[in-house]
């Protein structure tokens, strides 16, 4: 075996010597569990085969083998793999990417890049980074970085080009609409924030609307910072936008969810086979106690995300608004291992505080089942619980929203005009020729431009279609033309004002407003109008 992974081994040994034993101590590996020499010997006596097959594998393979390839992204997950679904080990590339999302940022340019028409564009700059001020622009087709073309580069790899130490330089360049000749910047790079509340404004006169899409080291300060902004004393009403949120870190959605309970009620608590049970606790805030706030969800909505969403419901502070969660409720510990690696390895499960397990069943299914397949509606679960008002709500499959409302499915039309970029591609047009102002409404004309652009990109539509999806085409022509011409913020504001889940949860903030004003009211009974402490 060769010495590079040698150290790897090493630490990985101790890690099953742990986990069989009796768990792990925090996030260093610091000592192990007293036990017999029987299971320490099976496992000495495994570590030693898996070598040998590796050894045999390495001399006398028909192709030279890659470590890499083969411990990295073989035996290792494939171990992982008969755990549960969130274990996970990190190559020297994913975990770097692992600590950048959970720091909240990294050292590049700033911005958002992605495929289009089969070439690498531009997104769009994050307002203020080195792009923006350089001066790139949405729709800007990325043709060149430094001396790599990009011609049959990925994405990712672009990206990873486009990063770099804070203060270096690097020249893009792009060809851009209008522009007879590509254009050259030279962009120096700096530290670039990873923002995880992307919005925060007023979507009707008092309601406030925030959309979390992750949570990372910076989530809790950046809620805060934007309450601040809007003004937390005006708000009659809050939107918490919670859905596509993939999770993040636990001390986060506490912060987050603590917020608008009282404190010292609990948030989550978790418990594990090597660990006792530890309850976190709300830090509480006056102002955010004083409105009701609709939460949104839906079925990716999974971790650090359904903590905020169980704990709000289950103290009646917050009403759900659609789909069943995802239900990821289990705790991983990250532990940085040699060779700049990492392991996210599953050592405990979250539960709300009514005592509903977040987690949904993963066994007698396939991974991809679990991710992707058919769900099973909670209440078919044995895990009732109480709210504190003492209404009923089920575990053991994420959280089941107070008032269920699915997710707008596309139809082919729209699928079509979405593969094209037919929006996309019209906005970058339209704006270069037209310079939209704020007050930008889609009328009639520039219906008709945008027939005219279907028509010369020959992309297929009937009038039938159009007059059909006429509501859904006219925002989506205006949120792309905002996002192209006044930043991301702004389209998402436009998207918010005609989400029929975002209306519907607006209709639902007067039954929040009751239903939390209710619940003080029992509380202070139960408590004999004493506020809790911790």
């Amino acid at each position: 075996m060769s010495r590079r992974l040698r150290p790897l081994f090493s630490a990985l040994f101790i890690i099953l010597l742990c986990s069989v034993l009796g768990g792990i101590f925090g996030p260093g590996l610091t000592g192990v569990s007293a036990a017999s020499s029987g299971p320490e010997e099976d496992l000495k006596a495994g570590i030693k085969q898996f070598t040998k097959v590796y050894e045999a594998v390495e001399n006398n393979f028909a192709d030279k083998v890659s470590a890499d390839k083969a411990i990295y992204k073989g035996s290792i997950p494939g171990m992982l793999r008969t755990l549960d679904p969130h274990s996970n080990f990190f190559d020297p590339k994913d975990f770097q990417a692992l600590r950048d999302d959970q720091q909240g940022h990294y050292y590049g340019v700033g911005m958002t890049v992605g495929p289009r028409n089969g070439k690498t564009i531009v997104i769009a700059p994050f307002g203020g980074s080195p792009a923006y001020k350089a001066g790139l622009r949405p729709g800007d087709v990325l043709i060149q970085v430094d001396d790599k073309r990009t011609d049959n580069l990925s994405t990712s790899e672009i990206a990873d080009l486009l990063r770099g130490r804070r203060g270096t330089h690097v020249q893009v360049t792009v060809g851009r609409e209008g522009a007879e000749k590509p254009l050259v910047f030279d962009i120096v790079r700096d530290e670039i924030p990873r923002y995880s509340v992307e919005a925060a404004f007023w979507v009707r006169p008092g309601i406030a609307y925030m959309h979390v899409s992750q949570f990372n080291e910076n989530t809790s300060q950046e809620m805060e910072d934007n309450l601040k902004k809007l003004g937390e004393n005006n708000i009659k009403g809050l939107l918490l936008d919670l859905r596509e949120n993939p999770g993040g870190l636990l001390n986060e959605g506490v912060a987050v969810a603590g917020h608008y309970l009282r404190k010292g009620e609990v948030v989550v608590s978790h418990r594990g086979r090597a660990s006792a049970e530890k309850p976190y606790y709300a830090r509480g805030s006056a102002n955010g106690q004083n409105y009701p706030i609709v939460v949104l969800v839906n079925r990716y909505s999974a971790s650090a995300a359904e903590i905020v969403a169980g704990a709000l419901q289950d103290h009646d502070r917050a009403w759900i608004l659609g789909e069943n969660t995802f239900g990821k409720g289990l705790v991983q510990t990250v532990f940085p291992l040699p060779e700049n690696t990492g392991l996210a390895l599953t050592t405990a499960h979250y539960y709300t505080p009514s005592g509903r397990l977040i987690q949904r069943d993963y066994s007698n299914i396939s991974f991809l089942d679990y991710y992707y397949g058919k769900r099973t509606d909670t209440k078919n679960m044995q895990d009732v619980k109480s709210t504190d008002s003492g209404r009923t709500v089920y575990g053991g499959g994420g959280i089941t929203p107070d008032v269920k409302i699915d997710a707008v499915k596309s139809n082919k039309f729209q699928d079509s005009l979405l593969q094209h970029y037919a929006f996309f591609n019209f906005a970058k047009h339209y704006a270069v020729s037209h310079h939209p102002t704020k007050t930008f409404e889609v009328d009639d004309v520039v219906l008709l431009d945008f027939r005219k652009f279907l028509d010369d990109e020959k992309i297929p539509y009937t009038e039938a279609e159009l007059l059909q999806n006429d509501a859904w085409v006219r925002s989506s022509i205006k949120s792309e033309i905002f996002v192209d011409v006044f930043g991301q913020e702004e389209g998402l504001k436009v998207r918010a004002e005609t989400d029929p889940q975002v209306t519907k949860a607006l209709e639902l903030l007067p039954q929040a407003k009751s239903l939390a004003e209710n619940a003080r009211k029992i509380v202070a009974e139960r408590t004999g109008g004493h506020p809790l402490s911790q």
